[in-house]
């Protein structure tokens, strides 16, 4: 008995040695193939204006692409693990509708997360985010493009952080009462700001800040993006924004710009991030000199063809006017794939390696894309262009969404400190008390 109990103890013995030893034995990932790279990281796109779409064209994500770059298919194929659908409200079409459009808009979004559970759920947080990945979903995040949605309205605001809204572009193209655009910084027929920012708009960015919305400076005029870099607690975010070194476009960081970026936040930030936008004429210089030559031939048929509906009675959509302005934009040869690269490069040499990701605009830029990048399922040529230039696994890891993963967790641990806080700030647009009369 005492020789086979033996026996028996020392197999155990040996066996929890086996196992002991297969658990500490590391699972090896290839970090040198990029394919492999590509597959193991969370891949974050926080730009596509594909609820346009949605919306004027009834267009469901199951749907072949039919000219369009993102639906499930494309994603899956590109590793597409989390997509900030864009939620921008023209502003001429829709002027004294803004809320209307934007409610539209965000409802559009979780229809197709109701219609279809098993591809896609609606995310509101990093830990969704990583849930979804978890599930082989796609994480459905949504941001507001153009602070003209919230309609002068901290309320509005905050409803729309309810509805799962979780960044906001200060502007569009369109200054609003309290924000600068870059897009209109030099007309004079348009009333600017003093300083960038009004005593509202600050209130703006701290309400954001104490949210956990993520304050997003893609489409602000210079000045208004170094008052909004100052004013936020948190570290912001280009959601869309490209080099204005490499390409000289108002929309696109200069590279102090990039380095503010870099610096936001309080005292203990990591920093933010700059999304590299992948429109044509905002990472090609050559491009872009070419579609300047064409505005005015395309001012005038886009005037056309809004006075054409107007007289029939009709609505011009978005989805019409880009059509119109892809027919032009179609004849400018399409600028390599490496005038992309080169822009996620430049910013991370001149900002750092933690405060550049990727933003890319699809469905929003009239298919101007650089060759190679026809839709979401082309992401793995990123990755394998960037390693090609020497990027490492751990490099790739954090531009293609870790960085900004980063950044909306800071966000969010910002807002819980500002909820803390136990006296309640006054509206800086609100009379102080300090102030004389």
């Amino acid at each position: 008995m005492k020789i086979q109990h033996a026996a028996t103890l020392l197999l155990a013995i040996t066996l929890s040695l086996a196992a002991q030893t297969t658990a500490k034995k590391p699972v090896k990932k290839n970090s040198t193939d990029p394919l492999a790279v590509h597959r193991n990281a969370i891949v974050i796109d926080t730009h596509a204006d594909t609820t346009q779409r949605l919306v004027d064209e009834n267009y469901d994500l199951t749907d072949p692409l039919k000219g369009g770059q993102l639906n499930f298919e494309s994603a899956k194929k590109g590793n597409l693990g989390a997509e900030f659908f864009s939620i921008w409200v023209e502003p001429d079409l829709y002027k004294g509708q803004y809320a209307h459009r934007t409610l539209d808009l965000i409802d559009a979004v979780y229809q197709q997360a109701a219609k279809h559970p098993d591809q896609m759920m609606m995310a509101f947080s990093p830990a969704d985010i990583e849930k979804a990945r978890r599930e082989h979903k796609l994480a459905a995040l949504m941001g507001i493009e153009g602070g003209h949605s919230i309609e002068d309205s901290l309320g509005l605001l905050r409803d729309y952080y309810r509805l799962g809204v979780r960044y906001m572009t200060l502007t569009w193209s369109n200054s609003n009462d309290w924000a600068d655009s870059s897009g209109d910084a030099d007309d004079p027929k348009v009333h600017h700001t003093q300083d960038g920012l009004t005593d509202f708009g600050k209130d703006v960015v701290y309400e954001m800040n104490r949210l956990g919305m993520m304050v997003d400076i893609s489409h602000v005029s210079d000045k208004t993006f170094y008052r909004a870099v100052i004013t936020s607690r948190a570290p912001v975010i280009a959601s869309h924004s490209s080099a204005r070194a490499i390409c000289n476009a108002p929309r696109n960081m200069t590279d102090d710009m990039l380095r503010a970026v870099a610096r936001s936040g309080g005292p203990n930030s990591k920093g933010g991030v700059v999304m590299v936008n992948y429109y044509s004429a905002f990472i090609s210089q050559a491009y872009r000199d070419a579609m300047l030559k064409q505005e005015p031939e395309v001012k005038k048929a886009t005037d056309d063809l809004k006075a054409q509906f107007a007289k029939e009675g009709k609505q011009v959509t978005y989805g019409d006017l880009e059509k119109l302005q892809e027919s032009y934009a179609n004849k400018i040869p399409r600028p390599p794939l490496s005038a992309l690269i080169d822009n996620i490069d430049h910013i991370a040499k001149v900002a750092g390696i933690d405060h550049v990701g990727l933003g890319s605009d699809f469905d929003g830029v009239s298919g101007q894309l650089p060759e190679g990048i026809d839709s979401a399922a082309d992401l793995p040529k990123i990755t394998q262009a960037l390693m090609a230039r020497g990027y490492s696994a751990a490099d790739c890891d954090k531009i293609l969404g870790g960085n900004l993963l980063r950044v909306f967790r800071e966000v969010e641990t910002t807002a819980k400190e500002l909820q803390a806080e136990s006296a309640t700030r006054p509206k800086i647009e609100e009379q102080q008390p300090f102030h004389k009369n």
